[in-house]
């Protein structure tokens, strides 16, 4: 059968599961088998989604579609992995490595941890019977698209970190996803608890062979309690044939603080839903982000901030950089519900062109539906300011030079709130690299 560019085609990934099933974790659970079930019946009928869905409008997965990934995962030698684990690793910070979706233990190191505090594999927490996790386990197969349907189902591993509450980690949790081969399909699942009063900072990195055509299908849940705060840092590095489709939610207790940093640098095709939902009184919200593509990169970010009860806080500022013919996508929704009167919402989106051909499709959103509110968004897309880069240069700084600076300088708030030094550094450093002109 030919396949079309918005046929809902998924190769491989129905025709594995039946003999996968069995030897998934936690498959002694009957309610999460049936939660498993229900996501590929659900995906055997919807498949991935297409351009005629208004959330996927401007992003096309036909090239996804298409292909033929395998879901089941070679053994690979520890040597061979080990140098890009080493040149991936950030300083100061509990490691949890997943090599093609699973846990090695031989290249993790979470340190010591206080009292109170589970930071482990979702695999082995599922092996031993799910702790208390039914409720939050998975979303539940209805609400999910077809990605999000393929993860609940075909998920292998992630990491569980769970806060009593009033535990404070000391150093971040470093979530280090590798995937080394061509025409694999990896599902991390990571659900995180955080207990009233818990401080956590989390980094979920990505990475991957420039050369390798795979797909990373990535799944977070978050739930805060009251007092609780979360750092969420999504740093975005697989290699530029790589697929990377990520999903990231959180729910928030009363006077909780959801903080997200998103960074995307790599892939051929890249998508992140962020999402949170100010759900008790006193919430506040914090998301920033930044994209850089070149060649023919696309990458889509997808955010919601969800203001469902009163006296919330957000604040969104998320930048883009593109060159040559790079596309990207950003669609920021703020929903103020009924009952969340005195909410405070502020939203941006600025994008920066290098070039004649590098194209964005932007949409801030603002849905209220209460009145006591104090909300603003906006969106800009320009190219480098001429009067600037002539000032510059003005002065003795070389063309590529000057316009390097003018995009790292663009390009510096989304790092203003990263408070881990050696995060700090690596983003910074990542940018001479990433950034056209800054080489």
């Amino acid at each position: 059968m030919r396949i079309g560019p918005d046929e809902p085609c998924v190769p491989g990934l129905l025709s594995a599961y039946p003999s996968l099933a069995a030897r998934l974790p936690g498959a002694a659970l009957p309610w999460l088998r049936r939660r498993r079930d229900a996501a590929i019946e659900r995906l055997a009928a919807r498949g991935l989604p297409t351009t005629r869905d208004e959330d996927w409008k401007y992003t096309s997965v036909a090239a996804i579609a298409r292909r033929a990934f395998g879901v089941e995962c070679e053994a690979v030698a520890l040597d061979e992995v080990r140098a890009m684990v080493q040149r991936h690793a950030i300083g100061g910070t509990r490691r949890l490595v997943f090599v093609d979706g699973r846990l090695v233990a031989g290249l993790s190191d979470a340190g010591r941890l206080p009292a109170g505090a589970r930071v482990e594999s979702l695999a082995t927490i599922a092996d031993e019977g799910g702790g208390d996790a039914e409720e939050w386990f998975a979303d539940g197969a209805d609400g999910a698209d077809g990605f999000g349907l393929a993860n609940e189902a075909l998920w292998r591993d992630g990491a569980w970190i769970d806060l009593a509450p009033g535990v404070e980690l000391d150093a971040p949790v470093h979530l280090l996803f590798v995937t080394t081969r061509s025409d694999l399909a990896v599902f991390p699942r990571n659900l995180i608890r955080v207990g009233a009063g818990a401080r956590a900072t989390v980094i979920e990195h990505h990475v991957g062979p420039d050369g390798a055509g795979y797909l990373s299908d990535t799944v977070t849940r978050i739930v805060l309690g009251r007092g609780a705060r979360i750092a969420h840092t999504k740093l975005q590095q697989e290699g530029r044939k790589g697929f990377h489709v990520a999903d990231v939610a959180a729910e928030q207790g009363q006077d909780s603080a959801f903080v997200s940093h998103a960074f995307a640098f790599g892939g051929q095709l890249a998508r992140a839903a962020i999402a949170t939902r100010l759900g008790a009184e006193g919430c506040e919200a914090r998301l920033s982000g930044l994209y850089v593509g070149s060649a023919r990169q696309h990458i889509d970010h997808h955010t919601c901030i969800d203001h469902a009860r009163p006296r919330g806080t957000s604040r969104e500022l998320y930048k883009g950089v593109l060159d040559e013919a790079a596309r990207a996508v950003f669609n920021g929704r703020v929903i103020v519900r009924p009952d969340a009167q005195r909410s405070d919402a502020l939203q941006s989106n600025r994008n920066l062109l290098l070039s004649e051909e590098a194209e964005v499709d932007t949409k801030p959103q603002l849905e209220i539906w209460a009145d006591d509110v104090k909300c603003a968004h906006g969106a800009t897309v320009g190219q480098l300011d001429a009067d600037q880069l002539h000032y510059l240069r003005a002065r003795g700084i070389g063309e590529s030079d000057a316009r390097a600076l003018l995009i790292r300088a663009f390009a510096a708030d989304a790092l203003a709130g990263i408070e881990h030094g050696p995060l700090r550094a690596r983003l910074e450093s990542l940018l001479p690299g990433a950034l056209p002109e800054a080489v």
